[in-house]
């Protein structure tokens, strides 16, 4: 792949407007510049009646599909983290205003969700549709392969997901978007489904034929996309419920604290496995995020991409913690995975008995007055 060639491909064909994320090396992992291009460009096919619908892929290493999109380019929050770079606060400011245009979008979006799914790639898929648009207005499509392998993996890194995550993770069924937002754990085409995070599968092989033969569809007439739903789309591959119980069980906990001392309790080897994964995750981050997605349960998404936009801010401006931003959770969980990659972050505080409501509390507290704030014009 040429360096020179464009972050985002922008295409025409038929009726609809097409876009390939074009950073294959770095699993299209998300810049600046790529979420000011999908804005600029899905305001403008919004704008324009002979746009019937938008279609979204990511280019793998050997060609388009394989890989959707891996997130934010963490790379560069630790780096603006440091020079405390301006730009740092824009990138989430403008990606979550971003999510909100996608999922609030008046014309079919249909996001091809192949390979890698993340973070930030969970953002540009549409959280669903959108049930106060008026009937016959936008349906987010959400297509999910064997190869699709979806994850919100913040807390690994020091975040928390973000994204929407507090709104699509809080609406999954029971308990599994808290175990989601805690473990970071990666589901396929199956699980997707079974939690409302995706809509329909595709056969691997039939991607391309799939994305060709949607120019051709004549989206006058009534269920047009439906027949192309039918036409392409497959049984996915079975999801063992497995220890669902156990997740509604345990993640049903009041605190993180009482989350992981009943798993631990738990002699079985699910239980002593998500006790283990919980203990690597950033004790702080655990708690903050077990508390966003519960206030998230009676949010709108714009509400909560507000509520993630103060609680993101204060990830990296980290002066109630009496921190610099080079002290951060999110700075440490990047440089351990990403810079340093020793994968020995060192968390503070350590244990995730340690950390108190004092901690927590201010994530939740906007630096801002409603009208002042960057994602006021949500609606």
């Amino acid at each position: 792949m040429n360096h020179t060639e464009p972050l985002v491909l922008f295409e025409v064909r038929g009726a609809g407007g097409f876009i390939t994320l074009n950073r294959p090396r770095a699993l299209n992992a998300l810049s600046l510049e790529m979420i000011r291009l999908l804005t600029v460009q899905l305001l403008a096919w919004q704008a324009q009646p002979q746009i019937a619908f938008v279609a979204i892929r990511g280019m793998g290493r050997e060609g388009p599909f394989g890989a959707f999109c891996a997130g934010g380019d963490i790379r560069f929050f630790h780096q603006a983290a440091l020079a405390d770079d301006p730009a740092l606060e824009d990138f989430f400011t403008e990606e979550y205003a971003l999510n909100h245009l996608i999922h609030r979008y008046p014309k079919p979006y249909i996001a091809f969700m192949d390979g890698i799914v993340m973070g930030g790639g969970m953002g540009l898929c549409g959280h669903g549709r959108d049930a106060t648009l008026p009937s016959g207005q936008g349906a987010n499509i959400r297509i999910v392969t064997a190869r699709t392998r979806m994850a919100m993996p913040e807390t690994n890194i020091g975040l928390f997901p973000d994204v929407g995550g507090g709104y699509f993770l809080s609406r999954c069924p029971g308990r599994i978007g808290e175990w989601l937002a805690l473990t970071g754990e990666i589901i396929g085409a199956g699980a997707a489904l079974a939690f409302g995070l995706a809509d329909v599968c595709l056969d691997v092989a039939q991607l391309a034929s799939a994305w060709d033969a949607l120019a051709s569809v004549d989206f006058d007439r009534p269920g047009a996309i439906e027949s192309w739903i039918a036409m392409y789309s497959i049984a996915a591959p079975a999801y063992a419920t497995g220890a669902r119980d156990q997740i509604d069980q345990n993640f049903s906990r009041i605190s993180v604290s009482d989350i992981v001392l009943a798993l631990e309790a738990d002699g079985g080897e699910w239980a002593q496995h998500t006790a283990s994964t919980l203990r690597k995750r950033s004790p702080l981050m655990l708690h903050v995020a077990l508390e966003q997605i519960r206030r998230a349960r009676n949010l709108s998404l714009a509400d909560d991409l507000r509520m993630e936009r103060d609680m993101v801010h204060h990830c990296f401006d980290t002066r109630h913690l009496a921190r610099s931003a080079s002290e951060s959770e999110t700075v440490e969980g990047i440089r351990a995975l990403a810079v340093d990659k020793d994968n020995t972050p060192q968390w503070d505080p350590a244990r995730i008995e340690d950390v108190t409501t004092d901690m927590v509390e201010p994530f939740f507290r906007s630096p801002w007055t409603p009208q002042t704030h960057p994602l006021r014009k949500l609606s």
